[in-house]
């Protein structure tokens, strides 16, 4: 998050992205390593709500969630039906050792892509809460979500169903509101935050992962004995690989992380900024070589179906092509295939040949 910023131009007329379904391919990988599993709540059982109320944040303020209510005769056997999927999702079903949670509430979100449920889930004993999300499955997000756990320093737990797609809350400071409340924090070492800001942008730009404004990220703080850890964690995957326009794959051109972008270039050389952003790209390269036949899959999924628009694949590989100055972006006609060429464009970069020694496959 250090590069001079675009001169502003009128903003295009963007479009509701379009949900796309599972292909074969990802269905087969997702069977493969266990991503989809047979779970006894669909999101198509959530929509059948009988009532809802508007949901408040904890300072009072109207939120975009609201409250939903069942029939009376449904509601027992939903709860129970909800703990088996939290179980599913995070002791492979073992219910024996959470008969003690309970489901305390289920929200709904119209607003965004998904429309996702949040169920609330608290344990009996010390009355802590957790959090899952049931959504529609859409490929873009899939792919978001697992593209995220090979290549980022997260895990990420999630299932498929369907055309239902199971995940598990993502903890954190949301951006927005880190920005207004912690950004000049006494607390926050800058030059911690201006190294993950600049990793965490990097991450995005070479897995193609668009729209991460203020509001799709967290930022994790962990206190530590010389001041805190940081780790910025997306947590908004609608918009993988779908737009045609390269700065919308790196989150400081948004006008709402403008803050950050200009964090960074108060706190960082060009220099540095340069060596973060390339052990960013070595990190990435040493997961990927770990998990090389996994990726392999999913890539070859990703290039084999459709996830944008042709003239958006068309635009963002002349862009890539200019950027990394490789024509072999020009040979790209999907998003997966220019994913797999941004592996291969920072595994040149590096020059290390313990990298560059074979392709990713197609």
């Amino acid at each position: 998050m250090l590069e001079e910023r675009e001169s502003p131009t009128a903003p295009r007329q963007q479009q509701k992205k379009p949900s796309f379904p599972v292909g074969e391919a990802l269905h087969a990988y997702l069977l493969r390593t266990r991503r989809e599993r047979e779970l006894p709540v669909t999101y198509e059982r959530l929509r059948r709500f009988a009532d809802s109320v508007p949901l408040t944040d904890r300072r009072g303020r109207p939120s975009l969630w609201e409250s939903v209510f069942y029939d009376r005769l449904d509601m027992q056997a939903l709860h129970e039906d909800l703990k088996r999927v939290y179980a599913i999702l995070r002791v492979d079903g073992d219910l024996s050792v959470m008969q003690h949670l309970y489901v305390d509430r289920i929200d709904f979100c119209a607003f965004g892509n998904s429309a996702p449920f949040r169920v609330r889930v608290v344990n009996a004993y010390n009355d802590n809460p957790d959090h899952f999300y049931v959504k529609r499955c859409d490929a873009s997000r899939v792919y978001g979500l697992e593209l995220e756990h090979l290549l980022s320093p997260n895990r990420l737990n999630y299932l498929t169903y369907g055309g239902t797609l199971v995940e598990e809350h993502i903890a954190g400071i949301p951006g927005n509101e880190f920005i207004e409340r912690w950004l000049e924090s006494p607390e926050i070492r800058p030059i911690r935050l201006a190294k993950e800001l600049v990793k965490f942008n990097e991450r995005c730009f070479v897995r193609l992962l668009g729209d991460m404004r203020a509001y799709n990220f967290v930022v994790v703080v962990t206190p530590d004995f010389e001041g805190a850890q940081i780790r910025v964690r997306a947590m908004d995957f609608d918009q993988q690989s779908y737009e045609g326009r390269l700065n919308l794959y790196r989150p400081q051109f948004f006008k709402d992380n403008a803050p950050l972008a200009l964090f960074c270039a108060k706190h960082l050389r060009i220099e540095t900024a340069r060596q973060y952003q390339r052990e960013e790209q070595v990190l990435m390269l040493q997961r990927a070589t770990i998990i090389e036949d996994r990726l392999a899959l999913l890539l070859n999924a990703m290039s084999a179906e459709t996830l944008a628009p042709v003239a958006n694949v068309h635009e963002l590989r002349h862009a890539l092509a200019e950027h990394y100055r490789r024509k072999e972006y020009l040979a790209c006609e999907s998003m997966g295939a220019l994913v797999h060429e941004n592996i291969l464009s920072i595994r040149l970069a590096v020059g290390n040949s313990s990298h560059a020694r074979a392709p990713l496959g197609h």
